[in-house]
């Protein structure tokens, strides 16, 4: 009886074996070259869990990277034709031409043209006007944070406590003001990230134009002198941490400066709110205040990361089914929910986010971020949405950067710029 039983499992062993072999070939695996402001990857990954048990015939494996391997390596891998099925990505038009467009895979295209209908077209090459090449996931707005806690401790008023619309000047005097007041050594006023997409939004708010009749990128009015002379000015008298922007090359932010309490005011963006609801928690007051005003307009610069299909894929029909998943309104603003990111999605936005979160500071800086959209400069959208803006930012770094030590004036610093933006967009014609 043993025997029989032993040889029937055999028996259904030898069956289970082949078909098992041909269920694990059958399965496409799909990878996705991801980076972290906060708990994003963890977020992602147990949704996609839910799709592969919905969906065994994929696999998707996620490769989380450092960002500025998001920034450096993935273009030279797209390059040489050896990138991802999938990549989240920042400089959103500048990898264009590496992107799948979607619309033929996708269930419903006319959903994404409803709820993502702006910002699809940050994705797309230049003078396309049709396509669906990703999801922009993660809306971002630049604008600076406070830690009210020292301004309170330095008796310094808070200037939106007295008036809705703040100059940059008076608020960088205010953060000048806590670090003096309280005289620790320790304690500086205000910090930028290292980043022309960060001194974009003040650059914008003093009337710079950004691209000529034409449609040319510049950098040359008055506009952007004035804030450039701020920018210098700022460093030079001690309003501004020296460090970012003098030591440091490349992108470099100020996020571990703020979270360790060292700074009274911090330019960035909506994307930290997670990693300090994290590192900071209560620990001390943070809070978001609305974008300063310049001479022309109160804004930040629009952006954030997008899920894009890469054209090189072997499995397009397998990468349209996750996107179409990862888009889809329920799990999306899950997504949003969980990582406290400002969503891009019509329908989500209209209806708003329940984000998952106990920390009232979150709260209110996500209120304040969501507000903010709608007094973002068209100018500024039209920056992000240039496809070779990273030529036009990523010199505006390096050059003002220069300025700040010293190495170049601020009118030769400005003249290369527009030289570098000019090379770099010859460069690409060729």
């Amino acid at each position: 009886m043993k025997a029989r039983i032993a040889l029937i499992v055999l028996v259904i062993a030898a069956l289970t074996l082949p078909l098992a072999a041909i269920n694990a070939q059958d399965q496409v695996e799909l990878r996705i070259t991801w980076y972290d402001d906060g708990n994003e990857s963890q977020v992602l990954r147990e949704q996609l869990d839910a799709f592969e048990a919905e969906n065994p015939d994929i696999k998707v494996v996620v490769d989380v990277v450092p960002y500025q391997s998001i920034l450096e390596n993935l273009p030279l891998q797209l390059g040489a034709g050896e990138g991802p099925d999938m990549a989240r990505v920042t400089d959103l038009g500048g990898l264009s031409q590496y992107y799948l467009d979607l619309t033929p895979y996708l269930q419903d295209p006319a959903y994404w043209e409803e709820n993502f209908g702006p910002y699809l077209q940050w994705l797309r090459p230049i003078g396309e006007t049709e396509g669906i090449y990703g999801i922009q996931n993660q809306l971002t707005v630049t604008g600076p944070y406070i830690n009210r806690t020292l301004y309170d401790q330095a008796g310094v008023a808070v200037p939106w406590d007295e008036k809705d619309d703040v100059t940059w000047e008076e608020f960088a005097a205010s953060c000048k003001n806590v670090a003096d007041t309280l005289g620790t050594g320790d304690i500086f006023g205000l910090a930028m990230d290292r980043s022309g997409h960060r001194f974009a939004g003040m650059a914008i708010s003093y009337g710079a134009q950004f691209f000529d009749e034409n449609g040319y990128p510049t950098v040359t009015d008055e506009g952007f002198r004035k804030a450039a002379e701020l920018l210098v000015q700022w460093h030079e008298d001690g309003t501004m941490l020296y460090d970012i922007w003098a030591a440091t090359p490349g992108y470099a932010a100020a996020n571990e400066e703020f979270a360790n309490g060292r700074l009274a005011c911090y330019m960035s963006g909506s994307w930290q709110v997670q990693q300090f609801s994290n590192t900071i928690g209560d620990a001390f007051d943070w809070q978001v205040v609305p974008f300063p005003c310049g001479d022309s307009s109160c804004t930040g610069m629009p952006g954030g990361a997008a899920l894009v299909a890469i054209a090189g894929t072997e499995h397009p029909e397998e990468v349209g089914r996750v996107m179409d998943y990862l888009a889809s309104e329920d799990v999306l603003r899950e997504f949003h929910a969980k990582t406290l990111f400002v969503p891009a999605h019509a329908g989500i936005a209209a209806s708003g986010v329940e984000f998952e979160t106990d920390l009232d500071l979150a709260k209110d800086a996500l209120n304040v971020w969501s507000s903010d959209v709608a007094k973002i400069d068209p100018v500024a959208f039209e920056l992000q949405g240039y496809p070779q803006n990273r030529i036009v930012l990523d010199s505006i770094r390096d050059r003002l950067a220069q300025a700040i030590v010293g190495e170049l004036s601020l009118d030769d610093a400005i003249q290369r710029i527009q030289e570098d933006i000019d090379t770099g967009l010859a460069e690409l014609e060729q």
